[in-house]
């Protein structure tokens, strides 16, 4: 899972993408794979833990990827009028790893 890269703390993926609804073009964003990722790695995300800011280029591309399918994936993830993520990021994330963890030990 994500940490900070300064302080080394787990990071709550929906408060980072809470962070980034913040976006003027934020609906635009999360409707286009490209665009998010380039937008994200961009992005200057404030760490809640130590309070610095880094570059989402620092975390794993390959969460940031999933967190955007699942976003798109489930209708009415993101309050957009609260600007709110919905869904529980982290914990989707770690049953997919599991998942995925699973089908290598079936198939290998």
């Amino acid at each position: 899972m994500a940490k900070c890269p300064l302080c080394g703390k787990p990071l709550d993926w929906g408060e980072l993408i809470e962070q980034m609804l913040t976006l003027e073009n934020a609906g635009e964003v999360f409707k286009d794979r490209e665009k998010f990722v380039q937008t994200f790695e961009g992005f200057v995300f404030k760490c809640p833990h130590c309070g610095e800011e880094f570059y989402g280029r620092n975390l794993p591309e390959k969460e940031a990827k999933k967190v955007f399918e699942l976003l798109n994936e489930f209708n009415g993830s993101i309050d957009w009028e609260n600007q709110k993520v919905r869904l529980r990021l982290n914990s989707l994330l770690a049953l997919d790893t599991m998942l995925e963890q699973w089908d290598k030990k079936v198939k290998g």
